[in-house]
């Protein structure tokens, strides 16, 4: 497992751009809420211990992961956002369902980063059990939405 030996949460703030005048999206799925509510408090956490504003990270919710394409797309289109963070979480079940969706969130995330200026960064667990799953938003692998959120910042920053 890559992540086996591995804190996600670990940064050093001096080789990240200042993001106090940028503008981020975060979109939260509401499935598998105990997860995704972690890796936003991690996202929002690390983008504000770098220099980020409160005031300049917008969250919205969708009801699943499968929906985060289009919540990006919306508040990409709706505000000005220098990069968005789509958070979300699969776990697997019994049926190919886990396969779809994560599939599909990925291809749709994808797409936004080909088809508009604005990076979307994919901070979608797809883990085996609940117990991945928690070990990557906050557990002993650290926070997965930390590593997203230092991503969003050095896209964002890309060509300032």
């Amino acid at each position: 497992m890559a992540t086996s030996n591995k804190n996600l949460s670990t940064y050093d703030k001096a080789t990240i751009p200042n993001p106090k005048d940028l503008r981020f999206g975060i979109v939260v799925s509401e499935w598998n809420s105990e997860i995704t509510e972690g890796l936003y408090s991690g996202a929002e956490d690390a983008l504000i211990d770098c220099g980020a504003s409160k005031e300049n990270i917008i969250r919205w919710n969708v009801p699943g992961s499968f929906e985060l394409p289009f919540g990006c797309k919306k508040i990409i289109a709706s505000k000005n956002l220098d990069a968005v963070i789509a958070i979300g979480s699969v776990i697997q079940g019994e049926t190919k369902h886990f396969d779809f969706v994560c599939s599909a969130t990925a291809q749709g995330i994808m797409s936004l980063n080909l088809q508009t200026d604005v990076p979307v960064i994919f901070c979608v667990l797809t883990d085996d059990t609940m117990e991945q799953a928690q070990d990557r938003s906050g557990g002993k692998h650290g926070n997965k939405g930390v590593e997203a959120a230092i991503a969003a910042i050095k896209m964002a920053s890309i060509g300032i």
